[in-house]
């Protein structure tokens, strides 16, 4: 079978460009899919296989409707669920393995809409003026495994750096599409169950030295980055039935949900192990600092607390007392949700590099307010261990692949 790309563009303003993606995709040995999500003009200099006509329609609308809309930012919002849908739905008939648009803001925001719901795995590639390091990720990404390549210049003609980097780009989603059609679909928990577990460079060491011990286990150990977009991907894939367990070591995205900073998953973090009843051995790891950039990049209001350089990107910034008794209750109230069986492992000396005897960010009498509400308020039918060690010893993470064989068995 031919691999088959879906390219999407507006072709009333980059019709030439994604023509000329089009016939180098072609001349890589794909077939190739035409989507235009344009809204106010005519498609220029190329015909689409999915007209911006069709794409209104399988919003529920119709492009005359949006484009009298009366504001772009609407027309947009609109055109973008028939992007959504119409890529969804040759992915989920098998008819496409890859997926590429050129974009400017608008058509990469449109773009995106599809590229952010397609699954894990499936190859995603979107060009634009806008990927580059002066800009956030996110409103391309979300928490999907998107390729963002910088476009250099505008997408506007075709010159000797466009077409260079255009068929970079050809090569790059054709590549992907063949060893998709190839490989196939993402499939969970085939051979070996799979342990989901979240970590950051402050409990690097101790998952370090529990991996060895769990895949002997007969498991995989997917590790996400609990950097705010690491943990909102894991609670996407638990659902999907993607792991057995989940081994949740790393909770700054819930104290980043409470009090700021980058590392923020939302309200919903930890809820989808609880809705799944998949076990969850939990480490209040991380729960007391939030993250910023460089030092001088620290909002004013958190400037005078106590800070930890942790590289010349990122410092982080201790929670207060409120703050953190506000997170810890919030995640006592996630694990007492849980439909399955429940671990909480609590290191008394201390949950992250900074919260040890001697740290930055060591508070002992609050330390012991946040344990004194683990032990009065969780149900009583999730197991609660206290162990005295600190969260990177190796101590702790030897009884936490102990405690995590007892939650498994």
């Amino acid at each position: 079978m031919t691999p088959t790309v879906l390219l999407i563009g507006t072709l009333d303003t980059k019709g030439p460009e994604t023509a000329y993606l089009r016939d180098r995709v072609r001349a890589y040995g794909c077939d190739v899919l035409v989507l235009d999500s344009g809204i106010l003009g005519e498609a220029v200099g190329i015909t689409a296989d999915f007209t911006r006509e069709a794409v209104a329609e399988a919003a529920g609308s119709h492009i005359e409707a949006l484009r009298n809309a009366g504001t772009r930012g609407k027309a947009v919002e609109e055109m973008l669920k028939g992007v959504r849908s119409i890529a969804l739905d040759l992915c989920a008939q098998g008819k496409i393995h890859g997926a590429a648009s050129l974009g400017g803001a608008e058509g990469a925001i449109l773009a995106a809409a599809a590229m952010k719901s397609l699954p894990v795995g499936f190859p995603k590639l979107i060009v634009s003026p806008l990927a580059s390091g002066f800009r956030k990720f996110g409103p391309f990404i979300g928490s999907k495994d998107v390729t963002v390549m910088h476009s250099v210049v505008d997408i506007l003609g075709l010159n000797d750096i466009s077409r260079a980097i255009f068929d970079n780009t050809a090569a790059a989603i054709a590549g992907m599409a063949k060893a998709y059609e190839a490989r196939g679909p993402l499939k969970v928990a085939t051979e070996r169950p799979a342990i989901a577990a979240t970590m950051l460079g402050n409990t690097t060491r101790p998952l370090m030295r529990a991996r060895p011990k769990i895949e002997a286990l007969g498991y995989d150990f997917v590790i996400f980055h609990a950097n705010g977009v690491g943990g909102a991907a894991m609670e996407e894939l638990i659902p999907q039935g993607a792991f057995a367990a989940v081994l949740d070591y790393t909770l700054s995205e819930i104290a980043g949900f409470i009090a700021g900073g980058f590392h923020n998953a939302g309200a919903t973090r930890l809820d989808a192990a609880a809705k799944a009843g998949i076990p969850q051995l939990i480490v209040p790891g991380c729960l007391d600092f939030i993250v910023f950039g460089a030092k001088h990049e620290v909002p004013s209001q958190y400037r005078d607390r106590p800070t930890y350089y942790h590289n010349p990107e990122f410092t982080l910034v201790r929670l207060t007392p409120e703050e953190q008794l506000a997170a810890t209750r919030m995640l006592v109230d996630k694990l007492n949700s849980a439909t399955g069986p429940v671990t909480l492992l609590v290191p008394l000396g201390g949950g992250s590099v900074m919260d040890i005897d001697g740290g930055a960010f060591w508070n002992v009498e609050l330390n012991e307010r946040v344990h004194d509400i683990f032990k009065t308020t969780l149900k009583p039918d999730i197991r609660y261990v206290e162990c005295a060690a600190h969260i990177n010893d190796n101590a702790f993470a030897d009884v936490t692949v102990e405690e995590l064989k007892r939650l498994l068995s």
